[in-house]
């Protein structure tokens, strides 16, 4: 069981809104998944045994759902740093593309060969 950070109480109210009633409120005390475990150990009606059930599986949820989001972060992070490097390559490419067009500019008008008409 631990106390919850200043930070986390107000991330808590601003999720569930503040109460009516007013008064100095200090931060609540939380369970960790262990206390969870070691409190259904104790408790022995089958509501208790039922609800510790389901707050250990909604434990093991939050688990797979951060583990997910971690590696979803991972691979927009990664996509990111793709396009980051595409954007310097297409800029490459305008530039080059550039140089092309300024050379064919400046080049004198050959001479035509071949057959050539009275136009």
């Amino acid at each position: 069981m631990f106390q919850l950070t200043d930070e986390e109480f107000k991330i808590l109210l601003f999720q569930f809104g503040i109460a009516s009633w007013g008064g100095t409120r200090s931060s609540p005390y939380a369970f960790t998944e262990q206390g969870v475990a070691m409190l259904s150990g104790i408790l022995n009606s089958d509501r208790a045994i039922s609800v510790n059930i389901q707050i250990m599986r909604i434990f093991s949820r939050i688990r797979q759902m951060l583990t997910d989001t971690l590696g979803l972060k991972l691979e927009i992070e990664e996509i990111k740093k793709k396009v980051q490097n595409q954007d310097k390559n297409i800029e490459l490419v305008f530039s080059y593309l550039d140089e092309l067009i300024i050379r064919n500019e400046e080049q004198p008008k050959r001479k035509q060969i071949g057959y050539k008409t009275n136009d």
